[in-house]
């Protein structure tokens, strides 16, 4: 993350993010997909790095072999090979971010649902500060219900962030800064709407 100056002096927290250039691979169609998409594919690699059927895929298109695909509804019509840059966004625009968060491995009910713990270190209570507490019933129904909140694996989810504001676009970098924060790592791969 990173800070941006406004003219007024007001300083805003951004994520920058590269938004580009994406090559436009396969155009979906309703007769023969069902459905109307445009399928972009981001970040290049070697053809060592790429399955033959992508690799299949890639020549089909006529590009060279990316990392990443991603499906998008466009409203303006594409061709093959097209380049989308970061030049599709304006200063002011709002747009959705969906990624990977961030793993943190087996976590307690605390981290992970926001639960207070038993209570204070009084009233006899020594090692169950952070425990979730009483689970369920005893005689019925003699077991812990499905979906209870409970200990486990956190984080490693797909996270979608709505409305946040385009606050600049340094187009020949194909970067864009939005204000607050994304999902996920740096380095690590999102998907911007508008």
């Amino acid at each position: 993350m990173t800070s941006v100056f406004s003219v007024e002096g007001k300083n805003t927290p951004c994520t920058v993010i590269e938004a580009g250039p994406c090559v436009v691979t396969q155009l979906k169609s309703i007769e023969k997909d069902g459905y109307s998409a445009v399928q972009i594919a981001y970040d290049e690699t070697t053809e060592k790095h790429a399955s033959s059927s992508l690799m299949g895929h890639f020549k089909k298109a006529g590009v060279t072999p990316k990392r990443k695909l991603a499906e998008f509804d466009f409203a303006e019509e594409h061709n093959l090979g097209d380049v989308i840059t970061a030049e599709l966004f304006e200063e002011g625009d709002w747009v959705d971010v969906t990624g990977i968060s961030k793993g943190r491995g087996f976590q307690g009910v605390v981290k992970r649902h926001g639960f207070g713990g038993v209570g204070g270190q009084t009233h006899g209570q020594h090692n169950r500060q952070r425990k979730p507490g009483s689970l369920g019933a005893s005689s019925y129904p003699s077991r812990v219900f499905k979906g209870k909140r409970l200990p486990g694996h956190y984080g490693c989810a797909q996270v979608k962030v709505l409305n946040l504001k385009v606050v600049k676009v340094i187009p020949e970098n194909n970067l864009i800064l939005v204000k607050g924060s994304i999902p996920g790592a740096k380095g690590s791969y999102v998907k911007i709407e508008k």
